[in-house]
């Protein structure tokens, strides 16, 4: 009887460990980073987005307020983000050098295809700093893309990875609709998280003391 009851346990606690390993998929990717940086941008973005929109704890509500309004370029850039986070955007400008970047430089991106479409608007930029286009094939990314459950999501990934030369608003839209039982996961708001916000503080910051 002893044995029963014990293997009974085992059988329990590996499940729990199981799906507490499936359910943190999208923080355990924060280790493909070893600077530390992608979990403090993720903390604070979201102490922004909650502080912001004051939805208390739901969470669909909030995602698809900031989304919404990025779509329809509504957002309030002025008071949403915080002094921390425009800090972190601009540590992430000064790692954009290789490719395991988050961002990388639009000349070194590995897709020659997304390179050439986008060539038009980096010509009328030679003379300023180089465009940054989030890294779709990267390591952090690509962790998020392969633990996903969302299909849809996944999807969106692959398109961005053949042209990632997309606008903010465009990708918030198709995230906006992403049925709410995968909404949450954590990949998809880590995603929310870098390629739509940092991306477009990536560009503001400098308007920012």
């Amino acid at each position: 009887m002893p044995l029963k009851i014990r293997s009974r346990i085992i059988v329990v606690s590996l499940s729990l460990i199981l799906n507490m390993t499936y359910a943190q998929n999208g923080i355990n990717c924060h280790r493909v980073d070893e600077t530390g940086i992608i979990k403090k941008a993720f903390d604070s973005f979201e102490n922004d987005l909650f502080d912001y929109y004051k939805f208390g704890n739901d969470s669909i509500k909030t995602y698809r307020t900031f989304l919404a309004e990025v779509a329809s370029l509504s957002l309030d850039l002025r008071k949403l983000p915080s002094s921390n986070s425009i800090q972190l955007a601009r540590e992430f400008k000064k790692i954009a050098d290789n490719k395991n970047s988050l961002w990388i430089r639009l000349s070194e991106y590995e897709n020659q295809e997304a390179v050439k479409k986008s060539s038009p608007s980096t010509n009328s930029k030679k003379n300023e700093e180089e465009v940054l286009i989030f890294n779709y094939r990267g390591g952090f990314i690509q962790c998020l893309k392969n633990t996903s459950d969302s299909d849809d999501f996944k999807e969106i990934i692959d398109t961005l990875e053949k042209d990632g030369n997309v606008s903010t608003s465009l990708i918030s839209q198709r995230i906006y609709y992403i049925p709410d039982k995968e909404f949450c996961a954590v990949e998809i708001k880590n995603f929310i998280a870098f390629d739509i916000y940092y991306s477009i503080l990536m560009v503001i910051e400098k308007a920012f003391k």
